[in-house]
């Protein structure tokens, strides 16, 4: 392996700073909001993006929710990108949601056997309580504020790639399209590779699509080739999918590099 243990702990701890270290995005209008949540006990920021022409008609929308969705994190250059690709036609209009982070590591993971990964911070395993947080808690009150269509989405990177992954496969109703950059699919001794084929056997009848991508990271793309592989071979026929493996990229760099291409698929698939 090129990383050892503690190097791989360290990219899921830093994942979210690699796409900061470049010149801050413009904070595109916005509005914010808090949200007192029983199912992780605490207070979250929410930030809303919608697109320049939401208020001038009544057209209901589909939304884009995020993990990782602060204004200091990646909320600005994901809502930049969408106004980008809408005002070129290249997708339709949305809505997108930011979830501001507390306790990253805590919320985007969930169990694990393994004693090293428990290392990576002092609460690990919490995303089924935040799973909850979204669907129960936050779902309603963006439907309570906007006008918004049952078409839902998720888009994440490393840790949030394996929120995203591990919500497709836990609670694929949740959302229609999964989008995953990276995903740190080794977490618990990459337990959703190894029980991927059972899932997908009980995926809905209702078409879902995922988009997924790996770069040149080591002790991730294994896992990630190896579950583009069980797609292929399971060929579940309620699913929508495309993998997308880019040596070139680095842990780092794949998300600016590659989400292009992957909200435009999501998008386009379905025509």
């Amino acid at each position: 392996m090129k990383y050892n243990y503690l190097q791989l702990l360290l990219l899921v701890i830093f994942a979210s700073c690699a796409n900061n270290s470049q010149a801050p995005d413009p904070i595109p209008l916005h509005e914010s909001f808090k949200v007192l949540s029983k199912k992780v006990n605490e207070e979250r920021t929410i930030n809303v993006w919608t697109p320049s022409n939401y208020h001038k008609n009544v057209d209901s929308l589909p939304v884009m929710y995020m993990a990782d969705g602060g204004i200091k994190e990646d909320f600005s250059h994901i809502a930049n990108t969408l106004a980008k690709l809408i005002n070129e036609n290249k997708i339709k209009p949305l809505i997108l949601v930011g979830i501001e982070n507390t306790e990253r590591r805590r919320d985007l993971t969930g169990f694990t056997e393994i004693a090293k990964d428990k290392e990576i911070a002092p609460v690990v395993g919490g995303s089924a309580n935040f799973r909850a947080f979204i669907k129960e808690e936050l779902f309603p009150e963006i439907n309570k504020r906007y006008r918004t269509t049952s078409e839902k989405s998720i888009i994440g990177e490393s840790a949030s790639g394996l929120f995203v992954v591990e919500t497709f496969f836990l609670e694929p109703e949740m959302f229609d399209n999964y989008i995953a950059f990276d995903p740190s699919l080794w977490w618990n001794n990459h337990f959703l590779v190894r029980t991927a084929a059972k899932h997908l056997a009980k995926l809905p009848s209702i078409e879902k699509r995922i988009w997924f991508a790996c770069s040149n990271t080591e002790d991730i793309s294994p896992y990630t080739k190896q579950l583009a592989e069980i797609f292929k071979t399971e060929n579940r026929p309620t699913l929508k999918w495309n993998f997308s493996d880019e040596p070139n990229e680095q842990h780092g760099t794949i998300f600016r590099a590659t989400k292009e291409k992957a909200i435009i698929w999501t998008f386009n698939s379905s025509k």
